[in-house]
């Protein structure tokens, strides 16, 4: 991608293409200074209403909560609108694929625990 080693927000460094979504592409980088991996979610400011402010509006308002990640930056860099949030580990998605998208009866109902309770 044309944004490799792009910087947004002064510090945030973009390393590698995580994800490709319905709105936008999520990257892994890196705060220049502290070093700390951060998720990086980037799309073209072109609509009038941009999905990707919508959802900084949401993230804002569940800060905090379990299983959200911070938020860290966001703005309009140039031609793209950015998220920038603390790097979460692997997605459901992903560990449910690497189980061969089968979960046992245990680690259902503990995932319906941690969804459903606050």
């Amino acid at each position: 991608s044309d944004l490799m080693d792009h910087t947004f927000g002064g510090k945030y460094r973009v390393e590698e293409e995580i994800a490709i979504g319905g709105c936008g592409t999520v990257f892994s980088g890196v705060h220049m200074i502290a070093g700390k991996e951060v998720a990086i979610k980037v799309e073209p400011a072109i609509a009038r209403s941009s999905p990707l402010q919508q959802e900084t509006k949401i993230y804002k308002t569940l800060q905090g909560g379990p299983g959200v990640p911070w938020m860290v930056w966001s703005g309009k860099s140039g031609m793209y609108n950015v998220m920038v949030t603390d790097l979460l580990g692997p997605s459901l998605e992903d560990v449910f694929r690497r189980c061969n998208r089968h979960f046992s009866l245990k680690t259902v109902l503990m995932l319906a625990d941690q969804l459903v309770c606050p």
